[in-house]
């Protein structure tokens, strides 16, 4: 297990700087995105009510070349763009559509881009209206660092009050919504005009602007300071495993957390006689004490193990509605620490797996479950195994999480014991996911024929034939001396 989750991590670095170095989206240092569009109206909304940022830019597109466009531009520095996560572009008026091609453009400057393709060129004059989302992990910082077992946790946030953008800018507002109504701190900035301060306060809510007219790349650095009473979870490493076995008719799934608590670190030694007394009144805690994990209805044999071993105080409900496991780990995870554990389950396949006309399946499982708490849950780095029948063939897949967040797919072989040429394996490795991906899916579909499917029982009856045979033959042999 260590052994693989190594290579796993070795073999996402290696892709990803194989990816950036061979990239043909390279550009050079001075490229600007071409000054074809302006913003004529644009409203950045940012979340802050979970541990995970969220971002949304609505804004009017218009074109004010003389000829059809169809690549906008979104920048980012490099600092930012390694943890932005889950970019998507969609049509703002069109109800249900469908998300627009986004594609990450590396420079050799500061200044990085996410490229959104136009499903149809903009006529020049015309006008659009983009909803742009994406998460930023990592995004806050506790201050003050530290703070007692009972005290109250504060993040920071740092921002820009103007949205990010490669266009001029007409008019636009900033809102942020906090987590908390206790907001001590934050920045205060002239409004359009000057006269008036920004932001206007509303309970957990913040609003910079309006803004008059802003030149392309325009920022103005702000923070904010607000009470969080909830853990900051982070996942930095998540190994899903999915095991699909047509003899059993079973569908296994595995997973394994490297997990971590960004929040404020403890000021002093943890002391678990106050912490006993906490359970009985069941103050605001900063510690991450349990893990709810809904699972595909249907789900069952669940089991919890860390480092240590198994852990046994989980607690597993499931009826026609619902499958919850609900997880205690062996210590309550306070700011800065670490609680790797393993977590798997059982599934009936007729639930997820379907057969088509002739040799032909179709597998449809969540490419992300796990936990899901009030407060969200981050994840640095994903990589996805699905383990077909051995001899499975013209394999297929499609998953619907934002490209954008795709780090690298392939199709391989892995080999268990007693496989004779090994099973087909479907490898996705991702990064920079929240847990608002929960409802996204993997779909495979592919062949497996009788004959692939006989072949393992066929080789354990023939070797086992052969090993009585051999033990017959060598109890036959007669070893020693006689008289004559």
């Amino acid at each position: 297990m260590k052994l693989y989750s190594t290579a796993a991590v070795l073999l996402g670095l290696l892709t990803q700087v194989l990816a950036a170095s061979l990239s043909t989206d390279a550009l050079p240092a001075d490229f600007k995105p071409p000054q074809v569009f302006k913003n004529t109206n644009l409203v950045h909304v940012i979340s802050l009510e979970k541990n995970y940022v969220k971002e949304q830019l609505n804004v009017v597109v218009e074109n004010v070349s003389k000829e059809p466009q169809s690549e906008y531009y979104v920048p980012f520095t490099t600092e930012q763009i390694a943890r932005v996560g889950g970019f998507e572009a969609k049509d703002r008026k069109v109800v249900d559509s469908a998300a627009f091609k986004v594609e990450p453009v590396h420079t050799e400057s500061s200044v990085q881009y996410y490229r959104i393709s136009l499903p149809t060129p903009l006529k020049a004059g015309a006008q659009q209206t983009l909803g742009i989302s994406f998460f930023s992990l990592k995004a806050y910082r506790p201050l003050p660092a530290s703070v007692k077992q009972d005290e109250q946790q504060f993040l920071v946030h740092d921002f820009s009050a103007y949205a990010p953008s490669a266009y001029v800018t007409l008019k636009q507002k900033t809102e942020v919504k906090a987590a908390s109504a206790t907001i001590p701190d934050y920045t205060t900035i002239a409004a359009s005009g000057g006269d008036a301060k920004s932001p206007q306060k509303q309970g957990t809510k913040l609003t910079y602007g309006p803004f008059g007219e802003k030149p392309a790349g325009a920022v103005s650095a702000a923070s904010v300071r607000f009470e969080f009473t909830k853990p900051v979870t982070h996942v930095s490493l998540l190994e899903r495993e999915i095991e699909v076995s047509h003899w059993g008719g079973n569908v296994a799934f595995e997973e394994r957390y490297m997990l971590h608590n960004r929040g404020a670190n403890l000021s002093s030694q943890f002391n678990r006689a106050k912490w006993a007394q906490t359970q009985f009144y069941n103050p605001p805690c900063v510690a991450l004490k349990e893990i709810k994990m809904p699972l595909h209805v249907g789900s069952a044999d669940p089991y919890f193990t860390d480092t240590i071993g198994n852990v046994s105080t989980s607690r597993f409900r499931s009826n026609k509605r619902e499958a919850l496991l609900e997880l205690k780990p062996r210590y309550p995870i306070f700011g800065g620490w670490n609680y790797p554990f393993t977590v798997g389950w059982n599934s009936d396949a007729s639930l997820l797996l379907r057969k088509t006309a002739g040799d032909g399946f179709v597998l449809r499982v969540p490419f992300l479950e796990g936990p899901k708490q009030a407060e969200g849950v981050e994840y640095g780095q994903i990589n996805l195994r699905v383990l077909l029948p051995e001899g499975a063939e013209n394999v297929k897949f499609s998953v619907d999480i934002p490209e954008s967040s795709i780090a690298a797919s392939s199709i391989g072989i892995h080999k268990t014991y007693l496989d004779t040429i090994g099973r087909t394996s479907v490898n996705i490795q991702a990064k920079n996911l929240v847990d608002e991906f929960r409802d996204r899916h993997v779909i495979i579909t592919y062949d497996s024929t009788l004959a692939s499917a006989l072949r393992k029982p066929v080789v354990i009856f023939l070797s086992m034939l052969a090993m009585y045979a051999s033990a017959w033959v060598i109890g036959s042999v007669r070893v020693g001396f006689e008289k004559k």
